[in-house]
């Protein structure tokens, strides 16, 4: 068939994979992608044959999806959260979106990006701390409520401190803020906290992080931060 579904799986669980996702899935001959990912998904169906490569070998995996689809094969290729893609000429491509963490993990917490919000990846792995730092500070400025992803790893103990502190400078320490962690799989926790006590939480890979902007409010147990609508009345 020539074709590579470039795959959004959503935060995980099965129940957060759309419909579209499942038949890309199902029409494919094989499943690509990361280690992790790819087992999260290939038990749902058995059988079907898998490549999947460590972390850092995005492009040697992309290659293959694309070669093997340029041979005649359709290829599913899997990420985590919503999917995007290039052109290759010798396969057709075709994106198939995913429940972001973001908005995921905000239906946990609440409403905290029901106004202009951005996302951030702590990650330095291929972005330089310089730039993600500028960004931070630019976000802190403009009162955005931010969502932060990959906040901390083992390598990378202290970003989450790092980007508090740096948020701090713009915003009070009484902002409300809020993680979940293992969105939609088993074992699934949050906590609502301020973003000085955020600045000394514990976190992981698996964690989504969200900042509230100046207005963000916790009500009844629920992170929320409001349109506007009272205002305008």
């Amino acid at each position: 068939m020539n074709k590579v579904y470039v795959v959004g799986l959503g935060p995980g669980g099965e129940e957060f994979m759309t419909a579209q996702a499942r038949a890309a899935m199902e029409r494919a001959d094989v499943l690509c992608g990361y280690t992790v990912y790819v087992d999260l998904v290939k038990h749902l169906y058995p059988g079907k044959e898998t490549y999947v490569t460590p972390m850092t070998r995005e492009l040697e995996r992309c290659r293959w999806a694309l070669e093997t689809a340029a041979a005649g094969r359709t290829v599913a290729m899997v990420c985590s959260g919503d999917a995007l893609a290039g052109e290759y000429g010798g396969a057709e491509v075709e994106v198939v979106p995913g429940v972001t963490s973001a908005l995921s993990g905000a239906a946990v917490l609440g409403a905290p990006l029901m106004h202009d919000f951005c996302v951030i990846s702590l990650s330095d792995l291929l972005t330089p701390w310089e730039q993600i730092e500028r960004r931070l500070a630019l976000a802190a400025a403009g009162d955005f409520s931010i969502c932060l992803y990959n906040p901390s790893s083992k390598k990378r103990a202290d970003y989450l401190r790092r980007a508090c502190d740096i948020l701090l400078r713009e915003k009070s320490p009484d902002t409300v803020c809020g993680w979940v962690r293992n969105i939609g799989r088993e074992g699934q926790q949050h906590r609502l906290l301020t973003l000085a006590r955020l600045r000394d939480e514990q976190v992981d890979m698996f964690t989504t992080v969200f900042i509230g902007a100046a207005t963000t409010q916790a009500v009844a147990g629920r992170m929320v931060t409001p349109r506007g609508y009272e205002a305008k009345r």
